[in-house]
């Protein structure tokens, strides 16, 4: 009778709630959308004749953005944020006037300014917090950011620079790193940057392919494999739109380990409280990074490959798997030790900002629902094991 009652409360849940166990990853038609909202567009590198940096956007993005709505970020939040962890960001910078990472950012000397904005438009994908009447939210919101220069002024990185910066982040504690740059080749120095991140057990995002393929002299010659996605025990990344699928004319990627939403994705700008959009795998490595620190916070035993095999494994069935942040968290594996939370971490009750409560609400419904289920089914195993005992001594 117990487990006929937890059968029937998880129904009345999944008809209650919105989050189900879709067997394939879900896809969002945003309404609006950041380009209906005419959000500009922040740019992967600026021209080296200008000395204009990117300025602030005017449009702020009031609706949840749909890469959030997908990747259930509301039901994550109730398990956590990402307290504890820094995350590194190997990019064009990140500015202090970032309101939405303010007191959360530490910076390599020269990167603490960001003229071109991908940066910073990257450590907000994974940690910006959450304000009143706004949206657009990181990831990780209690996750740290250490910026770490991977490019020039202009945008422009090299194997070098970011072999630089990768050893900068793991120096100042960084669990999870990533690097926005595709680069065509690799070199000494970058191949002992990667070793060194995993002999420090920091684990290492970087995108499958670049933003900007302008760079690319030849595309139908370009290399498949870029750097240092391509190198071992870095989780290489491709990106997808609310449709589901790649954009339009975009490089194919060499044996990317995850997916996730990357094209037409809404972030935060180097000033202002306005917002940009912004298409690319840098994005999507992104909130890779930002579901790596969610995992390596709520599984603090778990190494960095560890962390990277339980983001793979847990993804949805795919091509390329796709980035599933709840399943991360929560999923029990199919074989292999599996770490269990600290004693400490279990389900919050987070404040509500700028929705009307619905979203988190709904997370919270689902959770308990599970719960409950879960110990009627208990007790009616108890029950049934109380009944075969007395049958052995009647």
């Amino acid at each position: 009778m117990a487990a006929s009652a937890a059968t029937a409360v998880l129904l009345l849940c999944t008809a209650a709630g919105p989050a189900t166990a879709a067997p394939t990853a879900p896809t969002a038609s945003p309404s609006p959308s950041a380009s209906a909202l005419r959000l500009p567009g922040i740019p992967a590198r600026l021209d080296a004749t200008t000395t204009t940096c990117t300025k602030g956007s005017a449009t702020v993005m009031t609706q949840v953005p749909w890469a959030q709505r997908v990747l259930g970020l509301a039901e994550a939040g109730l398990l956590t944020e990402g307290g504890g962890v820094m995350v590194g960001v190997v990019d064009t910078g990140v500015s202090a006037k970032a309101a939405a990472l303010s007191g959360r950012v530490t910076v390599q000397p020269g990167a603490g300014s960001d003229c071109v904005g991908h940066g910073t438009f990257v450590a907000g994908l994974i940690a910006a917090a959450p304000r009143s009447g706004v949206g657009f939210a990181g990831v990780a919101p209690g996750a740290r950011i250490f910026a770490a220069r991977g490019t020039d002024a202009t945008g422009n990185a090299d194997a070098k620079t970011v072999a630089r910066g990768i050893r900068v982040a793991v120096d100042a504690g960084c669990r999870v790193v990533t690097v926005s740059a595709a680069l065509a080749h690799s070199d000494s120095s970058l191949a002992s940057a990667v070793r060194y991140a995993g002999a420090h057990d920091v684990l290492l995002v970087a995108p499958a392919v670049p933003d900007d393929t302008s760079s690319i002299q030849d595309e139908t010659a370009s290399p498949t494999r870029f750097w240092p996605a391509a190198a071992p025990a870095v989780v290489s990344v491709v990106d997808f739109g609310a449709d589901g699928k790649r954009p339009d004319g975009a490089l194919e990627p060499a044996e990317p380990d995850l997916a996730a939403p990357g094209d037409l994705v809404s972030g935060i700008g180097p000033s202002g409280h306005g917002h940009f959009v912004g298409s690319g795998a840098s994005f999507a490595a992104a909130y890779v990074a930002g579901a790596a620190a969610l995992v390596r916070a709520y599984h603090p035993d778990l190494t960095a490959a560890q962390t990277a095999d339980r983001l793979e494994r847990t993804g949805y069935p795919a091509d390329v798997p796709r980035l599933d942040v709840n399943g991360a968290l929560t999923g029990v594996l199919s074989s292999g030790p599996v770490t269990e939370p600290s004693a400490a971490t279990g389900f919050r009750v987070l404040a509500v900002v700028g929705d009307g409560g619905t979203v988190r609400r709904a997370g919270a419904l689902t959770a308990a629902c599970a719960a409950l289920a879960l110990a009627l089914a208990a007790t009616a195993a108890l029950r049934h094991r109380a009944h075969a005992r007395r049958g052995e001594h009647a």
